[in-house]
């Protein structure tokens, strides 16, 4: 019986792990398609996370909550069809893990199976354990999410600052020393204070990565459609626009539909 080879992924969780110890900074950023994975892979770029935010910036939704695992599991279909070097994690979408670990554990596995992927992500701590340890137990790598958790965005009613409060930030620590405890081979911590994170950071060995968490952290995640400008209206102090496709895009279109109503596209040159 013969057996199809494939190309072996370099950026693994032993190298992640590795990466925290030796104190190079892990980049992260989200992708949904072929194609920008195929960009993003190429630039060097070491995980790329398969989000829940596709229900925002690819399927125009007010929330996360609305994507289905179906939806998820296309997503990272198309991403991992695009990689050659990074690792991909993929959302485990609301609905598909919480308050069942057996209906969390085949979630996991429709994602491994049907996607290719090589970890998937959970959002939460205590409330979520034997979900993420019903997962582990089938040898599928779980990084955590705690902070803002947006899938919870109706229990918080606001996208602020999480763990302020002295009691909210000792359930995040304790949170997060309960995911590295159960095995979870990162964590991402979303909009906190910048102290909290880096004390997160430095009491575990796990990587810790920031998104509006400060740069004391051992790596940050960006949605890519932030980063490069494609969305306009959300502007949090986190994010730094690397470019301004938002215009480059529309200037480009514009200047097509000019010249189609001009007669200038295509000319004589351009047509066979």
């Amino acid at each position: 019986m013969s057996v199809q080879k494939r190309e072996v992924k370099i950026v693994t969780t032993h190298q992640l792990q590795s990466m925290k110890e030796r104190g190079e900074k892990i980049s992260m950023l989200t992708a949904y398609d072929f194609s920008m994975a195929t960009l993003l892979d190429a630039a060097g770029t070491d995980v790329l996370l398969v989000g829940d935010s596709a229900s925002n910036v690819m399927a125009g939704h007010e929330t996360t909550l609305p994507i289905t695992l179906d939806q998820m599991i296309y997503h990272a279909s198309s991403v991992v069809r695009g990689v050659k070097r990074a690792f991909v994690v993929v959302d485990l979408p609301f609905g598909s893990y919480q308050g069942n670990s057996s209906e969390a554990l085949r979630s996991a596995i429709r994602i491994m199976k049907e996607s290719g992927a090589h970890g998937v992500k959970l959002e939460g701590g205590e409330e979520i354990k034997d979900s993420i340890t019903r997962i582990l137990s089938a040898g599928v790598p779980v990084m955590g999410h705690l902070g803002l958790t947006p899938q919870s965005i109706y229990k918080f009613g606001t996208y602020s600052v999480r763990a302020k409060e002295e009691a909210e930030a000792e359930k995040l620590l304790s949170d997060a020393r309960l995911l590295q405890e159960l095995g979870c081979f990162a964590i991402v911590l979303e909009k906190i204070p910048s102290s909290l994170a880096k004390r997160v950071a430095n009491e575990l060995h796990i990587p810790i990565i920031g998104i509006g968490a400060g740069p004391h952290v051992d790596g940050q995640v960006l949605v890519i459609h932030d980063l490069l400008g494609i969305t306009k209206e959300f502007k949090p102090r986190f994010l730094r626009r690397y470019a301004e496709l938002h215009e480059i895009i529309t200037g480009a279109v514009s200047n097509y539909i000019q010249d189609v109503k001009s007669l200038n596209f295509p000319t004589e040159e351009e047509a066979y």
